[in-house]
């Protein structure tokens, strides 16, 4: 007896609809194209003619490049000249370096609320000034302005969003298997079961990165355990032994103690790093290494540039099947946080709340802002309005990553934390009992310091 699946229409869910976007670089229309050239300008910048500034952040490629439209419009309104710096994964370890060697950015970009929880409680971090908290209050909902405060003081700005509760999938080695769309965890192992019947490795896991694994965790424990359970373990005023963590494991191992049904295997995920995990299902659309892979809405710029499958139609895409009474939702972003509180860095935290900075990169694809003063027609097509609509509407509806509040030792670090644990549960996904006692001690050792 098969499980109910969710219906074509179901791409309609802001969770979906993100994905056929033009993070993908789909054609733009006209109005999505010109929108940076054309766009009044909403906020006032002060005068910055011959200032250096400094703006330190995770992106590479093509939305490194896009990105630095954004800071080429701020250079071009103020005079000033930044220069954008990557800072590789580990973002906590390349600014803290930065700062305890005096030489710090003058903007970062952080990706985990956990990181820039400890920088501001350190004193690393600036509160916004006057004129980046009126932009911020007046473009941004009460929950992203939270996110981005430690003891009721802002010191981040949420400017990049992205919605980490979804499945893109081959859809002919679907089409050839017989599977559609799994709205439920049952029916998801059960495809993956199908789908290896039919000959093709069913899923792909980036393992070689660790927060793919946090990913996984997240997205299972959030629809079975609840929101209520879930900003308890954020916050870890649970434990990691606790059973909620026990059955979310279990419930994993479901998929991950089937070495058939992952690409390469255990031992094979483990190996493969994100990106390559995205070309497994696209790289050759005829004979495809997997016929999924999971991750959230940027693995379209993956697609895009490294393969030649088309969203839409090689690719397709649906939400994280539910595993409790609801499906998960789950977010992630990168906040900007001055790190010197001068009137250059100041000002580019102005600049990054409004929207005239979140309609340059809306305009060029591939990205989703928390800004719900943008006009949805900065977007480049009617689909990614769309899922930017149902972003808005959500409020403060949202749960965020929860690697990505912990603090960095725990829930961000290459070979530690939480990171190390579940690397270390899938290569035995039999031992639950083991990786929570890892994932506890881990845990209670970050969150004393």
């Amino acid at each position: 007896m098969r499980h109910s699946r969710a219906p074509r229409t179901a791409l309609a869910l802001a969770s979906v609809i993100a994905l056929t976007l033009a993070v993908a670089g789909c054609a733009k229309e006209d109005e999505g194209s010109a929108w940076a050239a054309s766009h009044e300008p909403t906020v006032d910048l002060p005068d910055l003619h011959g200032k250096k500034l400094q703006v330190a952040a995770v992106w590479t490629g093509a939305e490194q490049e896009n990105f630095r439209k954004v800071l080429d419009e701020f250079e071009k309104r103020t005079g000033a000249t930044v220069e954008f710096v990557p800072t590789g994964d580990n973002v906590a370890t390349y600014i803290g370096s930065k700062i305890e060697g005096g030489a710090p950015p003058d903007v970062a970009m952080m990706p985990q609320v956990g990181v820039l929880r400890q920088f501001a409680e350190k004193g690393w971090l600036k509160p916004l000034g006057k004129e980046a908290l009126a932009e911020s209050e007046k473009n941004f909902s009460k929950g992203w302005r939270d996110l981005g405060s430690v003891d009721g003081t802002q010191y981040g700005i949420y400017y990049k969003a992205a919605n980490k509760s979804l499945i893109w999938y081959n859809a002919q080695a679907f089409a050839d298997a017989g599977v559609g769309e799994a709205e439920d965890w049952d029916a998801f192992v059960e495809d993956a079961q199908t789908l290896s019947d039919s000959g093709v490795d069913p899923v792909a896991i980036g393992g070689a990165d660790g927060w793919v694994l946090t990913d996984w965790f997240e997205n299972i424990y959030l629809s079975q355990a609840g929101p209520e359970k879930y900003d308890k373990l954020a916050s870890h005023d649970i434990a990691w032994t606790d059973p909620s963590v026990t059955k979310a494991l279990k419930t994993l191992a479901q998929l991950w103690g089937e070495s058939h049904l992952l690409a390469g295997g255990n031992k094979g995920a483990l190996q493969t790093a994100f990106p390559d995990s995205v070309s497994k299902p696209y790289g050759n659309l005829a004979s495809p290494e997997a016929a999924l892979v999971f991750e959230a809405d940027f693995v379209g710029v993956n697609i895009a540039t490294d393969t030649k499958a088309r969203i839409g139609e090689d690719a397709q895409v649906y939400p994280f099947p539910k595993v409790g009474a609801q499906p998960p939702v789950v977010t992630g972003g990168d906040a900007a946080a001055v790190l010197k509180d001068s009137k250059g860095a100041q000002a580019l935290a102005t600049f990054l709340a409004s929207k005239d900075a979140a309609g340059i990169w809306a305009a060029e694809g591939g990205f989703i802002s928390p800004n719900k003063e943008l006009d949805l027609s900065a977007y480049p097509n009617q689909p990614q309005r769309e899922i930017a609509k149902a972003l808005i509407g959500a409020g403060d509806d949202f749960r965020f990553d929860m690697s990505d509040q912990a603090p960095a030792s725990f829930g961000g670090t290459k070979g530690e934390g939480e990171w190390k644990a579940l690397q270390d549960f899938l290569a035995n996904p039999k031992d639950i009992k083991g990786t929570q006692r890892a994932l506890e001690k881990a845990a209670a050792k970050a969150y004393e310091k």
